[in-house]
């Protein structure tokens, strides 16, 4: 049993005490918000100054923005995945049947599909790997493309805007 004496001198490095508040919090029983006040409150309870936690603040909503564009991008990818997918199917059909009719046989048909189906696999191994310089440059491609595809639009309204006045 622990005695009051030992509870006081007991002490944690900084990631257990982490730890131990995250699970504490997980624990609670309130709806699981809580207030930026109330965020303030227990802060400065820590001695975590007012701009320490506005810049760990800051720091959060950029993690959280890029992790939400993380999913984003990897949802994309799936389901350009999913349209190669699809895409090879139909033709991939097309070509058996092209080849059936025309030669009663399946090994023209085949050695395309074969070949279609190395490079579709090497794409889909790509689609999942969601770390590594390779991720990395295709989200970074990605983004560029974003980012001019919403700036074409803004042009593209601006445009349109002077011309109906």
């Amino acid at each position: 049993m622990e005695t009051p004496e030992s509870a006081i001198t007991q002490s944690y490095i900084q990631e257990e005490a982490q730890e131990i508040l995250k699970i504490a919090f997980a624990k609670r029983e309130d709806d699981g918000e809580m207030t930026r006040v109330q965020l303030m409150e227990i802060a400065a309870e820590l001695g975590i100054s007012p701009q320490e936690l506005t810049l760990a603040e800051q720091e959060w909503k950029v993690r959280h923005q890029e992790s939400q564009e993380k999913q984003i991008f990897d949802t994309y990818r799936r389901q350009k995945l999913q349209q190669n997918l699809t895409r090879y199917a139909i033709f991939g059909t097309f070509f058996l049947l092209i080849n059936l009719v025309t030669t009663h046989g399946i090994a023209f048909a085949l050695s395309i599909l074969l070949f279609w189906g190395l490079f579709l696999s090497l794409k889909a191994w790509r689609t999942f790997q969601t770390e590594g310089d390779a991720y990395e440059q295709a989200l970074k491609r990605w983004r560029l493309k974003q980012q001019v595809g919403q700036s074409l639009s803004a042009i593209t309204d601006h445009v349109n805007q002077k011309w109906q006045t």
